[in-house]
């Protein structure tokens, strides 16, 4: 069954949010480091969403394949890239890798691949 992978988005931006209201140090710190991880320098936004996605699969963290696959979309990826980046994860997770690339983030694609068109 399919997962709303948009809800999932919606749930975890909203989570970090509502957090940060009585844990604000701690999330600004994450944040922040966020930020300076995804500063584009020798590499664009692009490919560091691109290896966030492989990592994410390889991780098999749900909410990291769904908040990644969105933000490789918005930094210009198309689905082949994706699914590129997410195969580099198979090489190293195996079939758990793969069973979260055909599924949850297939999801991801069919959801949101047309939001940055």
């Amino acid at each position: 069954m399919a997962k709303n992978v948009r809800e999932m988005l919606n749930d975890f931006v909203g989570g970090l949010g509502r957090l940060g209201e009585t844990n604000g140090e701690i999330v600004g710190s994450f944040m922040g480091l966020l930020g300076a991880a995804y500063e584009p320098k020798a590499l664009d936004v692009k490919a560091k969403e691109l290896i966030s996605v492989g990592i994410s699969c390889y991780n098999r963290c749900e909410y990291c394949i769904v908040y990644h696959s969105y933000k490789a979309f918005e930094a210009g990826a198309t689905k082949e890239e994706i699914l590129e980046a997410a195969m580099v994860s198979v090489a190293f997770g195996g079939g758990p890798s793969m069973a979260y690339s055909v599924t949850l983030l297939n999801d991801c694609i069919n959801e949101f691949q047309n939001d940055f068109k």
